[in-house]
This record gives C-alpha cells, structure tokens and sequence, in this order.
C-alpha cells in the first residue's frame, strides 16, 4: 500500500498564502496543510499541493511521481518540472539523481521561456532559474557545497522579493541548514534558519515543511531543547509519510528521550516496509533502514538489549537490495557495529565481515568496529589491518567530501589509539585519543547518523578510567554527557568514575 493517497482534496486552499487558521481535522492518509499557488490548470492545483507535500517530507520518490501526475494533466505547466527537478536535489544526503534532475529543470527552464509571455510568471521563474544554481553546474560532488549556497542566495533573494510566499521563505530556511558548515559550532545558519521558521509555525501550525525543517535545524546540541514543540508536532501534521514520523527522533535522540524515540522510528519503519510493495527504487527501503539506526541507537541506549538485538536480526533477515543510498547504507555498517561496540563486545566486534558496498564513510564503520574489538582483544596484527583500511577510505573521501575524510580520520586516530594502548605506552594512547576527540568535537555530526558507533570522548574516559585515573575520567564522561545527554555508557562510566574517585554521583548523570 503507498504511503499516500489522493484522498488530499481537503488539503487547504485558501488564497492566502500563510494564513492556516481554519484547517481542518487530520486523518492518516495526510501529509499537512500546503497552498502553492501556480499559473498552471486550475484542475491541477490539488494535485500540485499534494506534491508539495510529499517533497516537504522528503518523500521524493512518491513526490515525484505526483510531479510527472500533473505534467501529464498539464503538459505546459513549468513548475510541475521544476518539482521534477527538486525531488532529485537531496541537498542533506548528496544522493540525488543529478543527470534526471538536470534533464527536469531543462525542461522547467525551456517552458518558462517559451510560456512566460502566456501564463508562466516571475515568481514562477524566480523557482526556476534559482534552482538553476544546482543544475547549471557541471554536477561534479566536488561542487556540491558551492551550488547548494548559490541556491541558498537565489532563494533568499526570491523570498525578499514576494515576502508573502511563505513556500519560497519555508525553502530557504531549509537550504540554510543544507549549507551551515559543519565545523561552526555558533550554528549560526541554523539559528537564522530557527528564526525565519518559528514565526511561519505560528501562522501555518500544520504545514510539513515547517516542523521538518525546524528539526533538521535544531538537530544539534545547542538548540535541540527549542526542537521539541515540533518533533512532538510533526508525525501529528504527516501521519502518512515515514519520515516524518522517523524525524522527530532526530530531536528526541539530542535531548535523550529515548522512548519517543523508539516509538517515532518503530512507526516509521512500519510505514517504510509498506512502501517498499510499490516502490521502484530504493528509497523506502533507505527510510526503512534509516529508522532502524535510530531504533538500535535508542534501545542501546535505553538498556534495551534484547530489543536491540531484534532489532539487528530484523535488519539482517531483510532481502538485499540495489538502489541504495548513503542513507541505507550507513545503517546497513552502523547497526552491527553499534551493537557489538555499545555492548562492549570486543571479539564480536573484531570478528564483524567488512561492509564493502557504497561510500567510504560507510565502509569505514565496520573498520572501525574490527579495528577497536581487535586492540581490545589482543588481535594487533587485525587491529593494524583495520587501521590500515581506515587511512585508505579517509583518502579516497576526501575529494568528494573533506567533511566525512574528517571524520574517518577520527576513527582511524580512534582504533591507533586502541593499538597503542594496547602495546603498553598508556600516556601517548590518551593524547592520541584526545586528539581523536578534539577533532570529532570540532565538526557537529551528519543527519544520516544518531551519532557516533562510540564518541571518542567516551573511549577516552574509559581509557582513564582503565589506568585508574578515575578523576579524569569523571571529566571526561560529564563532557560526553553535555554533547549526548543520558548515553547508557557515558551514565555507568560516570558513576563508576565517581565511585572510584569517591566523589558524589555528577548532576549530569541523574
């Protein structure tokens, strides 16, 4: 059965653009409130906004089969294209399909023209050629970044140009976060896009967009408290959709709460496997996986483990798949290395079969299972192995993405540090994991992730607390604590610490 259905006729059509004080009762088959007015066949405008929707919760798959709905309805219809050509810029995952999408925006950028003097208008266009920005490029991943920023500006300009389209504002909000740096941790663009968003929630409490990208932008350890009123809202405005319902985790991942968790991404992965029947590609089965992620995270971290290892078994027992992207295949790498690293299950971790398919940010977290596990073990010739294979992928990620070469580079300073440790020179192994931890704590974590397989930070405390340096170690474990409230080993450690030190129980633990 599809996530969605046509039943969206009572989606709310009002000629003002940001007014949602007389929305209607949702049931399950919805997706929210949207209203986005086009020149296009009036016959097409329910059909449009339910596309809308659907692109405002990343359904892209279904949204751009609503898109190609209206095209056919209304073959001149420029933006019915122009949605085309957005369902395939995935602008926080780098996963579209850039080649179909510039082929779209093409033929968006060709009606334009040929109808602007008949029905396209310059609001119309303004979509169109700021979306350009992305599909003008020559579509090389090394570009990536500066097209998504070149986007960010027309929109921003298109937004201060019809101050009442609250659909141009909305994106914009969204393409703030897409090009916020990972490495500013004033997150400076995620506050803006907070401010710009907020206000619109007040006036349109039931659009999808708005409590989605609300979360994406609080989904760091600054603002994540502020993120709470629209996790808590958005499932309630997308019943239907999978990733709205796995989204509000993002939230409740950062602050701790990890029965909601558990509960939005169990949901969602239930939508997710529905999808998969009708879905031509791989995209329900990226949600379904991306949802199980974050479902192992928040058992682990819960105590849950026979859950968490249901949890593993449900994953593992699923059909192969292709269409994959980073999204199914970083929780593909990530759960058996979670469940065997959180439990501390060094053999088990050492003995996990590489992860050989897609990018090499996902390749190196079985790396870096095997390589821990294996120092933690006594197996130092496997344990170089991995650090060895850790090197590799950080260089081979490197041109497409400094940010992720960054973060292998942590784990491969994560697994040196094991060995070292291991060898005997205890001192030189915590500087090496200090190091690991100052690095990864100077880049904020990717949306594709609940968090790290284990925080550096928190091997380095255990490391302390291993040589019986529990006072350090104490200090080190509240630090992980204030980045990742309520983690289930940085809570124990802490108390151990504690314990050892003869201290009282930290505030951060209770």
């Amino acid at each position: 059965m599809r996530l969605v259905t046509w039943l969206l006729c009572t989606l709310l059509a009002s000629s003002a653009w940001s007014d949602d004080a007389h929305h209607h009762a949702l049931t399950e088959e919805e997706l929210g409130s949207i209203h986005f007015p086009t020149s296009c066949s009036k016959n097409t405008a329910t059909a449009f906004n339910h596309a809308v929707a659907l692109l405002h919760s990343f359904q892209y798959e279904d949204s751009r089969q609503a898109f190609e709905a209206v095209a056919a309805q209304d073959p001149a219809c420029a933006m019915a294209y122009w949605g085309i050509a957005m369902s395939h810029y995935h602008g926080l995952w780098h996963s579209g399909d850039t080649a179909a999408g510039r082929q779209a925006w093409q033929h968006a950028h060709d009606l334009a023209e040929a109808a602007s003097a008949r029905r396209a208008t310059p609001r119309e266009i303004g979509y169109i050629e700021a979306l350009g920005e992305i599909y003008r490029a020559d579509g090389s991943k090394s570009d990536d970044y500066a097209r998504s920023q070149a986007f960010e500006q027309k929109m921003g300009e298109l937004a201060a140009t019809y101050p009442d389209d609250s659909e141009a504002t909305i994106f914009h909000a969204l393409l703030l976060d897409v090009t916020a740096p990972k490495t500013d941790k004033t997150f400076a663009h995620q506050r803006q896009c907070g401010e710009i968003l907020e206000s619109i929630f007040q006036k349109q409490p039931h659009h999808p967009g708005v409590a989605h990208y609300l979360i994406h932008c609080y989904d760091n350890p600054a603002l994540a408290e502020q993120g709470l009123t629209a996790a808590r809202a958005y499932a309630k405005i997308a019943p239907a959709s999978a990733h709205a319902n796995h989204m509000p985790s993002h939230i409740f991942t950062r602050v701790g709460s990890w029965e909601e968790s558990i509960f939005s991404n169990r949901k969602s992965a239930d939508l997710a496997a529905a999808a998969e029947a009708t879905s031509k590609n791989g995209e329900a089965r990226d949600q379904r996986l991306h949802a199980l992620d974050y479902l192992e995270y928040a058992y682990l971290q819960s105590g849950q483990i026979q859950k968490a290892k249901a949890t593993l078994d449900a994953m593992n027992a699923l059909a192969p798949m292709t269409g994959l992207t980073l999204t199914g295949d970083y929780a593909l790498a990530a759960i058996p290395a979670r469940y065997a690293m959180e439990r501390s299950q060094w053999k088990e971790a050492s003995s996990l079969s590489p992860f050989t398919e897609g990018v090499p940010w996902a390749q190196s977290l079985s790396w870096l299972a095997i390589g821990v596990g294996s120092a933690r073990s006594s197996q130092l010739d496997r344990a170089a192995q991995a650090e060895h294979q850790l090197a590799t992928l950080r260089d081979a990620a490197k041109p497409d993405s400094p940010y992720w070469s960054s973060q292998i580079e942590v784990q491969r300073q994560e697994v040196a540090a094991w060995i070292t440790d291991a060898s005997g020179n205890h001192d030189e192994a915590a500087a090496q994991m200090r190091s690991a931890a100052d690095l990864e704590e100077s880049m904020d974590k990717d949306a594709v992730t609940p968090g790290a397989i284990l925080p550096a930070r928190e091997m380095l405390a255990e490391m302390l607390l291993l040589e019986r340096h529990p006072r350090e170690a104490l200090a080190e474990y509240e630090a992980v604590l204030k980045l990742a409230p309520k983690r289930f080993n940085a809570l124990h450690g802490a108390a151990r610490a504690a314990e050892a030190s003869k201290k009282a129980t930290p505030v951060a633990a209770k």
